[in-house]
């Protein structure tokens, strides 16, 4: 792997996705919450406390992060199908990557935030209609997304960090 940042590729938005797609996409989102757990299982704490590349976050700060942005996924969903193309709020995730809860809080919490919080969304997703998945929302840096694109970027990002852990684990031979 020539690139640590991006273990398993940039982020690339397909303009458009089959009711196929948005399955497998929703069954990613899914899977998350366990294959994230099973990446940090067994991990002690100085374990926890090594960046998964050099000046990169930490697996205990990968691990708060992950929750912490499928909650914005999450919420910016639900607005994009109860809204009319709303403005969403985009947030410093360095600068939350860095406050005490991630950086020093036990791992636990975020896993079980992670478990309850998808298990309500993929609960949510699995009952929209098709038109529902069209419905967009304006992001400040990614300009119009619509839901669909959001299920992309978020099956992308739960994959993304999960190997960040599991790359880690390989390299050092945990």
């Amino acid at each position: 792997m020539s690139d640590l940042r991006y273990p398993v590729g940039k982020f690339v938005r397909e303009p458009q996705i089959n009711a196929a797609t948005r399955t497998t996409l929703i069954a990613q989102i899914a899977e998350t919450p366990d294959r994230l757990a099973a990446a940090v299982q067994g991990l002690n704490d100085a374990q926890l406390d090594t960046p998964y590349r050099p000046d990169g976050w930490t697996v205990r700060q990968v691990t708060h992060h992950v929750p912490d942005s499928h909650m914005n996924a999450y919420v910016r969903c639900k607005l994009a199908v109860t809204e009319d193309n709303p403005a969403v709020k985009t947030y410093d995730e360095a600068a939350w990557a860095e406050q005490s809860d991630s950086r020093r809080m036990p791992i636990a919490p975020s896993l079980t935030l992670l478990r309850v919080l998808h298990e309500r969304w993929v609960t949510w997703l699995r009952s929209l209609d098709e038109a529902a998945f069209a419905r967009t929302a304006k992001h400040p840096d990614m300009g119009p997304m619509r839901v669909d694109d959001f299920l992309q970027l978020y099956a992308w990002h739960g994959r993304h960090h999960t190997a960040h852990i599991t790359e880690l684990r390989k390299r050092m031979g945990w």
